[in-house]
């Protein structure tokens, strides 16, 4: 019998009724409609789980309870998964229609690869998945987005572990970097998965995300020189947009 893997998407939320809406539209317009969608709910106080248990025409499974933030959100989603792979999906993301289709596709056409990387709409630009550029622009630089933008297989955790708590802005970055680091298998491919909202944690908290990404730089990179240089850099367009965003109020 042919390969044909399985596929669960996983989204984390926490008071997302308004979003939800768009994204649950983008995945009843799935083309290929053979995927379970796994939600970590971290005890919404909202009516986003009225509005999930409202969805009978998707194969839905919903927890929630309080948790740590988003990663310890995916933990509990990853835990729970019984799919050969998983694509992270944000409650502020949509799928494009031919967005699963397309990633079970590759991964059948790869011999199941450990990663499969699709472009990815990131504030109305469409960025490719790249190579080569890990030192610089961390998990970005050797695949894509982590959420929308890259389908993971589950038994890399059986490796590597879970999302580490340690990191609660850039623990995606540390786990995929850590399974390239280690000759994990990547197909990069050139179709547009969806859209990734910028509104999130690494989006809100500029600082957060540069002392982050220099940690995981340090742990997965062999020149550190290089990374100082960069966090200098980071740091100074950091401050100089804050000082430009205090001139112009």
């Amino acid at each position: 019998m042919d390969y044909v893997p399985s596929i669960s998407i996983i989204t984390a939320t926490w008071n997302a009724e308004r979003f939800l809406p768009s994204l649950v539209e983008s995945l009843r317009n799935q083309t290929d409609k053979n995927f379970d969608w796994v939600i970590a709910d971290g005890g919404s106080t909202d009516k986003t789980l009225e509005l999930l248990n409202d969805v009978g025409d998707l194969t839905l499974e919903v927890d929630s309870q309080p948790d740590f933030g988003i990663y310890d959100a995916l933990n509990r989603a990853v835990r729970g998964l019984v799919s050969d792979y998983y694509l992270v999906v944000g409650a502020d993301d949509y799928l494009e229609p031919d967005a699963i289709d397309n990633y079970r596709k590759a991964a059948i056409d790869a011999n199941g690869p450990d990663l499969v990387a699709a472009a990815v709409r990131i504030d109305h630009t469409i960025v490719l998945p790249k190579a080569g550029w890990g030192w610089y622009y961390g998990m970005g630089g050797e695949s894509s987005c982590h959420s929308v933008g890259l389908l993971i297989k589950y038994s890399l955790h059986d490796e590597f572990g879970l999302y580490s708590r340690k990191y609660p802005i850039t623990a995606d970055q540390l786990f995929i970097k850590t399974v390239l680091r280690n000759q994990g298998s990547i197909v990069r491919c050139g179709f547009l998965a969806g859209e990734f909202a910028t509104d999130g944690a690494s989006g809100g908290d500029e600082w957060g995300m540069i002392t982050e990404l220099f940690r995981v730089q340090v742990k997965t990179e062999r020149w550190l020189l290089v990374q100082l240089l960069l966090l200098f850099i980071r740091c100074l367009k950091c401050y100089l947009r804050g000082v430009i965003r205090r001139v112009t109020k």
